[in-house]
């Protein structure tokens, strides 16, 4: 089965609808799948529901589908780099489902495990509770959260096979692995494709089996936030 598309465009045709629900990797600005957003973005699909960590930046990353409103609802944890999500959430144009940060890495996974539902003790006694099944284990209350079941994937990798068997930098391996296993179709963009055998299987972040489609593209290095030392007085 052919996995290698030439570009981003060409590795969605025919998986974006309006009303669905993407599951997005990064972490901050690391594994951002920014060739597949811009694709998206130039699609002009609406509504969409977006399942990521956070929301990029202004005017990068999801920061660019917010610019264009073609995002309706955002399941994330952290949100605070970005002013345009603050404007819209606050002004009643966005809706949020705020979650854990773990506990949003984990719906991901167990929607890719094939997992419905799951108990975590992550939240009782909070906003985060309300509304959820409670139950008591060992004397302890927990409550249910549900799998995250995402129509497409979106994610990012430093080097993948011919395969889809990807290996992630640092930072970037906390999203995109479970983001990438939790759609009924993956598109993963990449820094790198290698000959299929030439990765070693014991270094493998994600496997194959999980990748539906797969890019090669130049990617932006960005810093979230720089900070520099004073330059002391002569």
């Amino acid at each position: 089965m052919k996995k290698i598309y030439a570009n981003a465009r060409e590795a969605l045709d025919g998986l974006l609808k309006d009303d669905m629900l993407i599951a997005a990797g990064g972490f901050g600005l690391c594994g951002i799948p920014e060739l597949l957003i811009d694709a998206i973005v130039d699609s002009g699909v609406k509504k969409l529901t977006v399942a990521s960590n956070n929301a990029g930046v202004d005017g990068f990353g999801l920061g660019k589908l917010l610019d264009t409103r073609q995002i309706s609802k955002m399941m994330s944890s952290y949100v605070g780099e970005n002013d345009e999500f603050m404007r819209q959430y606050l002004s009643g144009e966005l809706e949020i489902e705020f979650n854990p940060q773990g506990t949003l890495a984990e719906r991901m996974r167990a929607g890719g495990a094939g997992i419905p539902g799951f108990y975590t003790k992550t939240g009782v006694g909070t906003q985060v509770a309300e509304g959820k099944e409670h139950k008591d284990f060992n004397g302890q209350t927990y409550i249910m959260e549900e799998g995250i079941f995402a129509d497409l994937s979106i994610v990012k990798a430093w080097k993948a096979d011919e395969t889809g068997n990807a290996i992630f930098r640092k930072t970037a391996r906390n999203f995109n692995p479970p983001a990438a296993m939790c759609g009924k179709v993956c598109v993963m963009e990449v820094e790198e494709i290698v000959p299929t055998g030439s990765l070693d299987p014991d270094h493998i972040h994600l496997p194959g089996i999980y990748v539906n489609r797969l890019i090669q593209g130049e990617h932006e290095k960005r810093i979230e936030q720089r900070t520099v030392r004073k330059r002391e007085e002569a």
